[in-house]
């Protein structure tokens, strides 16, 4: 594998970084700003391919610290994991001296991903939301919570805006989200997913509601409801959605196989739903080719009035030349050359690296993770040449043991006996006396998950762009709590009026969620079609 390159670059990006350009003289078609941003993220990825590609887990049996830059090597072999969270964030951290090559690879990371930030969000962990009713809180975590609440006032707003009121929740796992647009706001919702037993368990959760709901109002003429609800239950269907069917036919029969015949597709036929009238789409976090389902469903279906979608696990995105692919969707990206993206690439973009900096800011044990399976793969490889990047799992906090311990678990699942192993000898201990250099060579990566995020996002957008749909993306979660923080919304109609006022919306009555929502609506004003 090549090294990264370490010189300076030639052309300009958003954000005064610099990167490599046509060659002069070449005639350039007219690209909106999403395009060129797309373009300018595959020439960075195209420079620094090689450290995207890279496994942690091969950090040894591919001497992966080699091929960094030589400028590079020294200053992060010394730098602390307070000057690398510094590094991951734009600021140098004290004592940092970075090279300008790192420096200029570090601004144009940062330069060309969407922010994700939430300038007022608090530091505070999750907790419960006293934005919503407490019957909507049961069985649902401070993550999901923050993510339904926000979510849910989102597409009330579109629902205003579009005069939909049938909402059809895909992926609804145990219909938390389904729940309160039902119960919540009103909404008439179909909950549609693939696993059989997630439906039953969101239905016992509805009827559990409902008999709470119905004690709570039985005892309404002693005291009034704090927050009412209403007592619509959502529709669960068993199904999954076929992506490559005519939006007439939507839905396959459900997980496992056997557990039920296909259901009835909630979109209907050529009448559009089953009422006769139009629907909102939505998913919350859609793992993999779900999420370009559901756009494609949107894009091809008229009864769809408008979508909004949370994106999840990009590494299960499939590609071409399988149809449809997951990833690219537009015909902007797929024209580029350079755009594909590996596995690594788009496992890495999943990410949170708003996390990871927390960790080195804090130090401790959980930096030991990476180096511990590195050195037990370069062991396993070691032994047994044939196994490589095996899924070991030896524990969640399998961190806090000591490396033997740690490799006496972990070895049997890769098939070898700890016995035969050396895990004392000399070479072990020099490996482990590396971890400064796998947590920065980590580090570097994270740099990049960001971007390649954005990719995958503009890709979206640009696909439904070519068609004529409007369209935004909304940071619309907090990054610390939800990493996968971005909605993209899609309508046939304008955006303007569902998106004017969103800033008023605020979570808990917490001011730094309503400078939150504030950053959103700049964003979504500098991405609306003019």
């Amino acid at each position: 594998m090549p090294g990264v390159p370490a010189g300076p670059v030639t052309s300009r990006v958003p954000g005064g970084a610099a990167m490599a350009g046509a060659p002069r003289g070449t005639a350039q078609p007219r690209q909106s700003p999403e395009q060129r941003r797309a373009a300018d993220i595959i020439r960075l990825l195209t420079l620094y391919r090689p450290l995207l590609d890279a496994f942690v887990i091969d950090f040894f049996t591919e001497d992966l610290w080699a091929q960094l830059p030589p400028a590079w090597q020294p200053v992060l072999a010394g730098a602390t994991p307070v000057q690398l969270a510094g590094l991951l964030g734009g600021r140098g951290g004290p004592g940092a001296a970075w090279p300008l090559s790192l420096l200029a690879f570090g601004a144009t990371a940062r330069a060309l991903a969407f922010p994700r930030g939430c300038p007022g969000a608090s530091l505070r962990p999750p907790c419960q939301s006293s934005g919503l009713p407490p019957l909507l809180r049961r069985h649902v975590k401070p993550k999901k919570q923050h993510e339904i609440q926000r979510l849910g006032k989102l597409l009330r707003r579109l629902s205003r805006a579009t005069g939909c009121e049938h909402v059809v929740d895909v992926g609804a796992g145990q219909g938390h989200l389904s729940r309160l647009l039902a119960f919540g706001l009103g909404l008439r919702v179909t909950a549609v997913e693939s696993d059989a037993r997630l439906v039953g368990l969101a239905e016992r959760f509805d009827q559990e509601l409902l008999r709470e709901l119905a004690k709570t109002r039985g005892l309404a003429h002693r005291r009034p409801l704090p927050c009412p609800l209403t007592p619509r239950a959502p529709r669960h269907v068993a199904g999954r959605l076929d992506p490559a069917a005519p939006w007439g036919e939507f839905l396959l029969p459900p997980d496992p196989p056997g557990a039920g015949p296909a259901a009835l597709n909630p979109l209907g036929g050529p009448g559009g739903s089953e009422d006769g009238g139009r629907v909102l789409l939505t998913g919350l976090h859609a793992c993999g080719d779900l999420g370009p389902a559901l756009l494609c469903h949107f894009a091809r279906s008229p009864a769809v009035a408008a979508v909004a979608l949370v994106g999840c696990c990009y590494m299960k995105l499939s590609s071409a030349p399988q149809q449809p692919p997951g990833y690219p969707l537009s015909a902007s990206v797929a024209a580029l050359p350079g755009h594909q993206l590996s596995y690594r690439a788009r496992e890495a973009a999943c990410h949170a690296l708003e996390e990871y900096q927390g960790r080195l800011r804090g130090g401790g044990a959980h930096l030991r993770a990476h180096c511990y399976r590195a050195v037990l793969e370069s062991l396993i490889r070691a032994a047994e040449p044939g196994k490589r990047h095996l899924g070991l799992q030896p524990g969640r906090k399998a961190h806090t043991l000591s490396f033997p311990q740690y490799a006496q678990l972990g070895l049997p699942l890769a098939g070898l006996d700890p016995v035969g192993v050396p895990l004392d000898s000399e070479a072990v201990g020099a490996m482990l006396e590396q971890q400064h250099k796998v947590v920065a060579f980590y580090t570097l990566g994270q740099l990049l998950a960001p971007v390649v995020e954005t990719l995958i996002l503009l890709d979206r957008l640009l696909y439904l762009r070519e068609q004529g749909f409007h369209c935004a993306l909304v940071p619309l979660f907090n990054p610390r709590f939800s990493p996968r923080n971005f909605v993209l919304v899609a309508a046939r109609t304008p955006l303007a009026t569902a998106l004017a006022g969103l800033a008023k919306d605020s979570e808990d009555g917490h001011s730094s969620e309503d400078e939150d929502v504030e950053e959103a609506e700049s964003t979504m004003e500098r991405q609306s079609p003019k």
